[in-house]
């Protein structure tokens, strides 16, 4: 395991479609402990591998001491909405007010290539749908009111 440098806004990798996982390999775990060690490492609470410089379509998410591994994931199902201050480790010393889904039910695979399906609501779900829009090359401050400076 290993830390991996977070590219920043402004690095092209950040705005490119991620590709499929097609198949689950020592390579594509080693990727997601170093994604675990790295977010950790900066005090995040998700990251998503084009974060890495990876183009490959997974995220991790860890809340309350719970760790979530999500590859190829999928959103199925959303409700509510709720606006909220958010930030990113790819957009350093930066904060927004973002419309968020209340609530989301998503599915995807963890490292066993097991199908996994989580049904979250409040910070959980905005994580997930916050890393998910990584794996379209959106950042937050494309949808964000009101981005502003924050000492960190």
């Amino acid at each position: 395991m290993a830390l991996r440098n977070i590219f920043t806004e402004g690095d092209d990798i950040l705005r490119k479609k991620s590709r499929k996982v097609e198949k689950i390999n020592e390579k594509v775990i080693e990727i997601l402990d170093d994604m675990i060690d790295t977010m950790r490492e900066h005090y995040g609470i998700g990251i998503a591998a084009p974060q890495v410089g990876i183009l490959k379509s997974m995220f991790v998410v860890e809340l309350d001491d719970k760790l979530y591994e999500l590859i190829n994931p999928e959103i199925l199902e959303m409700k509510g909405e709720v606006e909220e201050e958010e930030g990113c480790l790819s957009v350093p010393n930066k904060v927004g007010m973002v419309k968020r889904p209340e609530y989301v039910k998503i599915k995807g695979l963890n490292r066993y290539g097991e199908e996994v399906f989580y049904e979250a609501e409040g910070l959980l779900a905005k994580a997930f749908c916050h890393e998910n829009d990584h794996l379209s090359g959106i950042l937050y401050i494309d949808k964000a009111k009101n981005v502003h400076e924050v000492d960190r």
